[in-house]
């Protein structure tokens, strides 16, 4: 439908908001024919679950009601986009455009999967807000386009966003998931410094869109997770599987999803007009979707070879529905009774006008073949002129290139050029060591050869009518066959890629509980181990029994990345991908909040203590039982005694809930609750260097009778709390034990030995609750 525009957004989405705090969400995929429905409520002023979508969703244009139906202190959809996305065009439609009785009837119509098997009935009540934004942006996409939807073409997904696990837009920035920190500081070179940058080596545009879409909400149903890790497991011990799917997917052009989407959307037919340029390049992309088709088709033989025997769910399934599906056998057929079989996919630009121009058998239209005639001619008076130049201006190493931009031009080395130019060239241009340039009598022909070629398109474009009416019929099982490729592409160059180039056992397959504990045992930072030879690997344990870890330190001994690196192997993990561990066990995680860095917000007029307070309340906020939080300091900004105090009543407030915490801090007072709280954990680094923050001061210049002093006064205070901890570790000792001995048996209960290790076990376990030792 449009032009290849690589890697950019090819979003557009729909936003409507009740007064009842419900807003709806329609995102259209231009690219692979794909709708997305979301329908929540906004639980934040601010709009975070909304900015969140749209973070992920990057859309090119934002379609919004006007701004009447705000709730009370909110300020709209509208007034949203105007503060946070001024870049993004901002579309308003009439409130009569978001109607979603029509946007029910439209998905009825034009989702691929039967009205049954959406649910519709049950979500026509449930998502009125989303299927209100569908109508609109369905309405908005067929008038500034030009196209009409096939009918059964779209891939449509409601609740979307919510089946995967949610990351607020700042815990994308604080993890790294897309872009680095600090990119400008560190340039260019260092892009691998993003988890995505360090997987990005996918073959496909779609591919490459699939992984970011994974990254910023990885799966959270654990069968789907494991068929992507059974099918690794295939992919990493069947060397000839895995080399003969790269070879597969090396067949297809980057830009083949998009083109095989290409049939979802009909052109609105006008009337026949003057044959113009839009008219051929329409006519052009065309011709060039379905040249693209046949060679994905021609491949297909290949996959079935090399998917002939797989063992795993997901390669097996792929084999049934795709190289087993008559209906590509049927399309390909009816593309042979039209097309040439010698005409291939090209990306040099005048081969592949060529291609086109001779994609339809010849005999099969007059006024083509005369139009070829026309081309061909051109074409060679355009190479017999060079000739003559080559030999009248003695420029033996005369050059012609084509683009599709200028046409035919001259290129002619520098050092062949004795004084001035003649005045015949016209366009001069330097590039390099060469020299630019055209000629009237050039541009002339080149001319004629364009205006021949669009003669071609236009003529080839009514020869293919019939065959792309068939092809649409059957437009379902393109849009599965540019889903297969894209997850391809990502599990196999992106996925086994990453795995194979790193040591044996380096990367290890994750395991999965509904209700088990977060373990990682010698995990590593994916992202800084591709840059430091010597990362030390880090080990992590929470559960239901200790479900919060406090990690102290020094400053820069890497409390900060231990954070990071255990959102990343989960994010790693729930993507379907093995990770940086030795071993690893996950409870599935539903969200992942993170507060770092301190940081002033002059836009927003806060403070670094305003900004911490605001983002430490989204988490209370919207903090479930299956999240996992990352703090990684928390009321330094303000004085002492209200920066404790508030550090220590939201671990207590995290405490009191299922979630997993992780709470990095320079405040040791807080180690305090670990005598109180038996839910609780003290975690230390290899290395305990107390009283760090006087020894830095010390190595910075402050006097020694100021050293002396800090250090009195410290072993004062330090003295009273360890006398207060003391009694606390005997008043609450027992409800300790009972804690330590739950978390033992949890433990157990996911643990993989045999009957008989287990019995010993829990013998162990009775003897030291018994004896107090526990």
């Amino acid at each position: 439908m449009e032009d290849d525009a690589g890697e950019q957004s090819s979003f557009v989405t729909g936003l409507i908001q009740n007064r009842a705090k419900e807003v709806g969400v329609a995102a259209f995929d231009l690219r692979s024919a794909a709708l997305h429905l979301s329908q929540y409520i906004e639980t934040s002023s601010s709009y975070q679950n909304t900015k969140t979508l749209l973070h992920f969703y990057d859309p090119t244009a934002i379609i919004v009601s006007p701004n009447k139906l705000a709730p009370d202190g909110m300020v709209g959809v509208s007034e949203l986009i105007d503060r946070f996305y001024p870049s993004v065009r901002k579309v308003v439609m009439a409130r009569g455009c978001f109607d979603d009785t029509k946007g029910a009837v439209m998905i009825k119509n034009l989702a691929a999967k039967e009205p049954s098997a959406l649910s519709l009935d049950t979500y026509y009540k449930q998502y009125y807000l989303c299927l209100a934004a569908a109508a609109a942006i369905i309405k908005w996409i067929e008038a500034e386009k030009g196209v009409i939807v096939t009918n059964h073409s779209l891939s449509v997904t409601f609740n979307g966003s919510f089946d995967h696990m949610n990351i607020d837009a700042t815990s994308v920035r604080n993890l790294e998931i897309i872009e680095p920190l600090h990119s400008a500081l560190w340039g260019t070179s260092n892009k691998k410094r993003s988890l995505f940058h360090m997987l990005k080596t996918t073959k496909t545009i779609g591919g490459t869109r699939l992984l970011r879409a994974n990254l910023l909400q990885p799966l959270k149903d654990i069968e789907t997770i494991n068929t992507r890790l059974d099918c690794l497991d295939e992919l990493m011990s069947n060397e000839q599987l895995f080399f003969g799917l790269s070879q597969f997917l090396r067949k297809f052009p980057k830009e083949t999803d998009r083109v095989l989407c290409h049939f979802c959307f009909k052109p609105k037919k006008v009337t026949s007009k003057v044959l113009d340029v839009d008219n051929a390049k329409k006519s052009q992309t065309l011709i060039s979707s379905i040249i693209l088709l046949k060679t994905a088709l021609d491949a297909l033989p290949l996959l079935a070879k090399v998917l002939k025997d797989a063992q795993s769910f997901l390669l097996a399934n792929i084999y049934r529905s795709v190289c087993e599906n008559e209906k590509y056998a049927s399309i390909r057929k009816r593309i042979g009774e039209v097309i040439d079989e010698d005409v291939l996919h090209a990306r040099v630009p005048f081969v592949a006008r060529t291609q086109q121009c001779f994609a339809i058998k010849a005999g099969i239209d007059g006024l083509l073949d005369i139009a070829r005639r026309s081309f061909c001619d051109t074409s060679e008076a355009v190479h017999n002129l060079a000739n003559k130049y080559r030999e009248e201006l003695k420029l033996p190493n005369l050059k012609l290139p084509f683009n599709n931009r200028q046409g035919f031009y001259l290129s002619i080395p520098h050092k062949d050029i004795q004084g001035k130019l003649p005045s015949t060239f016209i366009q001069v241009v330097k590039h390099g060591n060469n020299i630019h340039c055209s000629t009237l009598e050039l541009a002339s022909l080149n001319v004629r050869n364009k205006s021949a070629a669009g003669e071609c398109y236009i003529r080839t474009e009514i020869c293919l009518e019939a065959l792309v009416d068939a092809i649409r019929e059957d437009v379902s099982v393109l849009t599965l066959l540019a889903e297969v490729l894209c997850l391809l592409d990502m599990i196999v160059n992106s996925f086994a890629h990453t795995i194979s180039t790193k040591p044996v056992d380096r990367y290890t397959r994750p395991h999965f509980t509904e209700n088990g504990p977060l373990a990682i045992d010698g995990g590593r930072h994916p992202i800084l181990e591709s840059i430091h030879n010597d990362f030390i690997p880090n080990n992590i344990f929470i559960s239901e029994a200790a479900n919060m870890v406090i990690v102290t330190g020094p400053n820069m001994s890497g409390k900060s990345t231990y954070l990071q690196q255990v959102c990343l192997i989960v994010i790693l993990a729930q993507i379907g991908c093995y990770v940086p561990a030795h071993f690893s066990t996950i409870r599935v995680v539903d969200r992942i909040f993170t507060r770092m860095g301190t940081v002033d917000n002059l836009e927003s007029n806060s403070s670094t203590f305003m900004t911490e307070m605001k983002e430490t309340a989204f988490v209370m906020q919207n903090v479930s039982e299956r999240s996992l939080i990352v703090m990684d300091e928390l009321g330094r900004a303000t004085s002492s005694s209200d920066g404790f105090a508030i550090a220590w009543s939201c671990c207590e407030h995290l405490l009191s809930l299922k979630a997993y915490t992780i709470f990095a801090s320079h405040m040791e007072n807080l180690s305090e609750l670990a005598t109180i709280y038996p839910n609780f954990q003290l975690k230390d680094g290899p290395r305990h260097v107390p009283h760090y923050g006087l020894l830095l001061a010390e190595v910075a210049g402050l006097p020694s009778t100021v050293i002396e002093t800090a250090r009195s006064i410290t072993s004062r205070i330090t003295e009273k709390e360890v006398k207060r901890m003391e009694i606390n570790c005997l008043q609450y000792k027992q409800i300790q034990m009972l804690y330590h001995a739950a978390q033992r048996l949890i433990c157990l209960k996911y643990s993989n030995q045999d009957e008989e290790s287990i019995r010993h076990a829990l013998q162990n376990l009775k003897e030291s609750f018994i004896d107090g030792r526990i």
